[in-house]
């Protein structure tokens, strides 16, 4: 007999009337938010498939500049979001697109952060409100967010994956799962490490410093 978790069965917890369109939205632009890791000045979002065609009826524009804005799914202010932004200072823009993608909830997230620096996350809200990350800064890579997360860019060299291993292991931290994602042999590199624990803001500066291959560090 299949089985099913409590999550499966009640949904997740959220303040909007679909988990796919609400609480998926929010997760995919607040991840993208770490992901940026500075304050996001601008943001432009691409809506394509369901989220463009039904989308703004589900909330899910205020769902997007909700998550941005490190705001979390059940959080009564998400309805609030556009003057939130207004507050804020954050220039929003959305587009919708008809071009075909393999998702119908799919969302392209371009965010300049306060030094001018773009980002550009691709995600999709696979149901229930969970998501997966599909794309970050053009290189294909599948992030869920399911498990606390460390995004690590850094250069395809020998040793790498062996000296972020090490130096996580002297930190106590336990590997759940990890995947690398590169462009090409020699070139930029993404290093997803899902972790049984939330890596600290002090524990991920100690991982920078140690390695020195690491070009940035995210966590999620």
């Amino acid at each position: 007999m299949e089985q099913f978790s409590v999550f499966d069965i009640v949904g997740p917890r959220m303040s909007g009337p679909s988990s796919s369109h609400t609480a998926g939205a929010v997760r995919l632009a607040h991840t993208a938010a770490h992901i940026v890791g500075k304050p996001v000045t601008r943001v432009k979002f691409t809506l394509y498939g369901s989220f463009a065609e039904t989308g703004r009826g589900h909330g899910t524009d205020k769902a997007l500049i909700a998550g941005i804005m490190r705001l979390m799914p059940d959080d009564s202010r998400i309805k609030d979001a556009y003057r939130l932004a207004a507050d804020a200072e954050l220039l929003v823009e959305f587009e919708y697109s008809d071009l075909p993608v393999s998702h119908p909830n799919t969302v392209r997230i371009e965010a300049v952060d306060n030094e001018g620096i773009t980002t550009e996350v691709v995600g999709e809200s696979v149901g229930g409100g969970n998501i997966l990350i599909t794309e970050i800064n053009g290189l294909d890579v599948e992030l869920t967010g399911d498990y606390p997360t460390l995004i690590i860019r850094h250069r395809d060299e020998p040793g790498v994956i062996a000296e972020v291993s090490h130096v996580l292991a002297q930190l106590g931290i336990n590997i759940a799962f990890m995947r690398v994602f590169r462009h090409g042999r020699g070139e930029d590199a993404y290093m997803c490490i899902e972790t049984d624990t939330p890596v600290s803001k002090e524990m991920q500066n100690i991982i920078t410093s140690l390695c020195k291959s690491i070009q940035q560090l995210f966590a999620v």
